[in-house]
């Protein structure tokens, strides 16, 4: 986000209990893991109540995920790579196998399998068709195109399809078939930062905002600030002292994006290793130990300045959206994102995403107008920027725990 542009939706300010704690000279401190639960509390409440089942069962249901993911990590160790994973609605992890003899292995080490027609590699290739059309034209009216691992489609979202590059668009991803599933009736999309009086961690000396994502490090041990691309600015302050500085983004308005970014850290300042969950938990923060990738339908929650502590589920990886700038700016393609049913609102851009003690992303966007009423629970749409795939472009290391 440029300083001279203003956005409706707030960019999200960081307070000390917020997503990724911000301090001067702190030391991160081991939390005591014999009292601290397996789960966060609210991360298991939400779970029950998106699925209607007792907290106990939704505990459950996270330590059998945890486990097939160690399985699916044991079997991709042994050189069996499969062709994309996924939870489907039981929570069993269904993995995709290049052929029969594939998915016989991976059943014997007690995962399902299944040999899709057509699997994510194929599913990809025909994501990245529509990529390189959307990068000669921005298709305004779509919203977003996806992988759905799950249906084996890419999913194509429409909120207006009466635009010249949307009709080519469409008619280009229906030429594929039944390997393209095209939804209209969608929201159109943008992201989530903006202006918002009173921040705690303003752009510069304005009044734009955005939150604290992650602490990272490059070889030499020099300190960064990743967080979403159109967060990035010269200067951002906590609490009227400068303590980051714009160095890398690779998100530009109206252009072809992917919005990740990071900020040099300013010395005598640290991010400290774990994510504040704004009062609504039994704890404090929650312990960032890694950067594990979630599988789709994995829980996860988010923190953010608006809305606090939201959690959902994992939708799918590599989503492309199209987001509008309601100031009347052009419409800015944006590629690389996850989407998840955690809710956000104006303000959360940047805020990081947990799954667990991994760390999984920071808030990039969601549908105009979306209202997080419920708390914790509410149910909402969102997509955000996959951490690994920030820290490796980069070539940074997640500061943990």
């Amino acid at each position: 986000m440029r300083n001279s542009r203003r956005y409706r939706l707030a960019a999200v300010g960081i307070a000390l209990s917020a997503s990724a704690v911000l301090g001067t000279q702190v030391t991160a401190q081991a939390q005591d893991t014999a009292s601290t639960p397996r789960y966060q509390p609210e991360m298991v409440r939400a779970l029950a109540s998106s699925l209607g089942v007792s907290e106990k069962a939704a505990v459950d249901r996270l330590d059998r995920q945890d486990a097939q993911q160690a399985v699916l990590a044991r079997l991709e160790k042994s050189g069996i790579a499969g062709d994309g994973a996924f939870f489907d609605a039981s929570g069993t992890l269904t993995v995709n196998a290049d052929d029969q003899a594939e998915a016989t292995r991976i059943e014997k080490a007690g995962l399902a399998a299944r040999v899709p027609a057509r699997g994510q590699a194929a599913l990809d290739g025909i994501k990245a068709e529509l990529d390189a059309l959307a990068a000669k034209k921005v298709p305004s009216g779509v919203a977003s195109w996806s992988v759905d691992l799950a249906s084996d489609k890419v999913t194509v979202k429409v909120a207006d399809d009466r635009g010249a590059a949307a009709k080519a668009f469409l008619a280009k991803a229906a030429k594929h078939g039944a390997a393209v599933r095209i939804v209209r009736g969608q929201e159109k999309l943008e992201p989530k930062a903006a202006i918002y009086p009173g921040s705690k961690m303003t752009f510069n000396n304005t009044s734009q905002w955005c939150s604290v994502g992650y602490g990272a490090r490059d070889s030499s041990g020099r300190q960064y600030l990743v967080t979403a691309g159109h967060c990035v600015t010269n200067t951002l302050r906590y609490d009227g002292t400068a303590f980051a500085q714009g160095y890398k983004t690779r998100y530009a308005l109206g252009t072809r994006s992917v919005d990740m970014g990071i900020l040099t850290v300013n010395s005598g300042h640290s991010i400290v290793t774990a994510v504040g969950t704004w009062g609504q938990g039994s704890t404090s923060t929650v312990a960032v130990k890694g950067v594990s990738r979630a599988a789709s339908g994995a829980a996860l929650c988010k923190s953010g300045a608006t809305t606090g502590w939201t959690c959902g589920t994992v939708g799918s990886y590599n989503n492309t959206v199209t987001y509008i700038d309601r100031s009347g700016g052009p419409d800015t393609v944006v590629s690389g994102l996850a989407s998840s049913t955690v809710c956000v609102e104006g303000g959360d851009s940047g805020g990081a995403y947990i799954s667990g003690n991994q760390a999984q992303g920071m808030t990039s966007g969601g549908p105009t107008d979306q209202q997080c009423t419920g708390g914790v629970n509410s149910r909402g749409t969102s997509y955000f920027q996959p951490l690994d795939d920030a820290l490796k472009y980069y070539g940074l290391t997640l500061n943990t725990n």
